[in-house]
């Protein structure tokens, strides 16, 4: 199993352009499955890995853009590797790219790398312990999410044979 050693040229960064579909949950849940997960359920995808692959020993992280800025994106990581709607990759050429396409959309962004524990991911009352964190918990969409993620998952192969040393990502 191979990581995807540079994020192709032109990978989207995905920002939701239909009209109310982070709050209205049939447009939300009609979207097409990576941007479902890229742009408001990358939580669920990312407790869905966790849940899936309890072994691996990745770890959550939350994308929390520094005041001001919008962005947020949860992610799982394993040393050098992350898993998010694209797949895997190496955490340095996907931190890289996340700059640099949000610098373009938001200029002036950029994030803290903040831990969060699985709990957090579809729990806003464990999520407390983070400030300005709120996800949808499973429940406010309008079919299972977790049943999707799961589905989504298949898509890539498991974490077991890939390297990566366990340390944190920043």
């Amino acid at each position: 199993m191979e990581l995807i050693p540079f994020l192709p040229k032109g990978d989207k960064m995905y920002k939701r352009r239909t009209p109310g579909s982070k709050r209205d949950p049939v447009k939300q849940w009609a979207l097409p499955d990576k941007v479902f997960f890229a742009a408001g359920a990358c939580h669920i995808l990312a407790y869905a890995f966790l849940e899936t692959y309890p072994d691996s020993h990745f770890q959550s992280f939350w994308i929390r853009p520094i005041e001001g800025h919008t962005g947020n994106h949860i992610v799982v990581v394993r040393g050098d590797v992350v898993f998010d709607y694209h797949g895997y990759s190496n955490w340095g050429v996907y931190w890289a790219h996340t700059k640099r396409r949000a610098t373009q959309m938001w200029p002036g962004w950029d994030a803290d790398i903040v831990a969060i524990r699985r709990e957090a991911l579809v729990s806003n009352a464990e999520a407390r312990e983070h400030v300005g964190l709120r996800m949808k918990e499973p429940l406010e969409y309008l079919f299972d999410p977790l049943s999707r993620a799961r589905r989504y998952l298949q898509k890539f192969a498991a974490p077991k044979d890939l390297g990566g040393h366990f340390r944190a990502p920043v």
